[in-house]
């Protein structure tokens, strides 16, 4: 359902609320007539709740809450652009499932380009798998104890399953899982047929060429942007050098990528869990307090809305509000 909401938008590409056409005739419309227009009364409200939380960080601000699938990408891409006096610095608010990692890729790539300055991460409820690396392409990412990031498997299109996105991860690790029984002699007669039918060479190729590009850009965007001001370890008072950075970005790549040490694609990792197992310095938004109910307020308000209006995908930039 998603997928056709998302084909459906290239057919008309300016911001919208998905407010259904009127009945004609008596009561009834006049009815739904109030009814749009209190939505129209609700996207006002979001404006301002969203304005207000961009001036506490003095800068743009975007809301994108979708799975990380074409053509989310150019629904980001048209909104930025339509920002009017942009700033330098943009703060955006993120939940997703998470999704293709190459639509991430092409998603910071629009961030990055046009602001030069700093780009933060808000994440108020969760940010999943690819969304998480996402959140890592950020200078500074700010949780409160609720939210979540995720263990890393991007999800890839199978044609085989009529075109259906899967978890890289979890079909390489099965793979591996039988090539290792297969190599002790232990393969059962079920596992042989389950692993001509299930596996083809190509799809397994584009699985690790997704594993290896969600690596490789979390430790390029950890070690340039989230470790840029990072001067000294916390503990030791040592001065950090490139190759601590580096050293530091590829421990979590691997830990991220452990789906063992995880057990579930679908684990929360709190910020606690970032803290403790992968030593990463997550801001918490919820120590202020002024900031938690900024959040929270517009949250609420929107989480409302999109199931008024039954929405599931929403970009929102002040004055900008896109559903679907």
């Amino acid at each position: 359902m998603v997928a056709l909401e998302l084909k459906a938008y290239r057919q008309k590409r300016e911001p919208r609320s998905l407010e259904r056409p009127l009945p004609q005739g008596g009561a009834k419309m006049a009815l739904e007539e109030d009814g749009v227009s209190s939505n129209r009364f609700i996207e006002k409200e979001l404006d301002k709740k969203l304005s207000t939380l961009g001036k506490r960080f003095d800068s743009d601000i975007l809301v994108l809450i979708a799975p990380m699938r074409p053509p989310i990408d150019e629904l980001v891409r048209d909104s930025v652009e339509g920002v009017e006096n942009r700033k330098d610095s943009l703060t955006v608010m993120l939940e997703t499932e998470g999704g293709s990692i190459e639509v991430v890729e092409r998603i910071a790539d629009v961030f990055r380009y046009h602001y030069s300055k700093e780009i933060n991460f808000i994440i108020p409820n969760y940010a999943m798998s690819a969304g998480t690396i996402l959140a890592m392409s950020g200078d500074n990412i700010l949780m409160d104890y609720f939210s979540v990031l995720g263990p890393i498997d991007p999800q890839v299109r199978r044609p085989s399953m009529g075109d259906r996105f899967v978890p890289a991860l979890g079909y390489l690790a099965k793979y591996d899982e039988l090539i290792k029984k297969s190599a002790s002699g232990k393969l059962t007669a079920a596992e042989i047929a389950f692993l001509v039918e299930k596996f083809d060479p190509a799809e397994l190729h584009q699985f690790e060429q997704a594993r290896e590009l969600s690596v490789e850009l979390l430790k390029r965007w950890l070690v340039q942007y989230k470790f840029k001001n990072w001067e000294k370890t916390r503990t030791t008072c040592k001065v950090v050098t490139q190759k601590m950075k580096e050293d530091r970005a590829s421990k979590i790549a691997r830990l991220l990528n452990d789906t063992k040490k995880w057990k579930s694609h679908g684990r929360g990792l709190s910020k606690e869990v970032l803290d403790k197992e992968l030593n990463l310095i997550i801001e918490d938004f919820g120590a202020d307090l002024e900031l938690r109910a900024c959040v929270r307020a517009y949250y609420r308000l929107l989480q409302d809305f999109m199931a008024r209006v039954r929405q599931s995908i929403v970009v929102h930039a002040p004055g900008r509000y896109l559903g679907l």
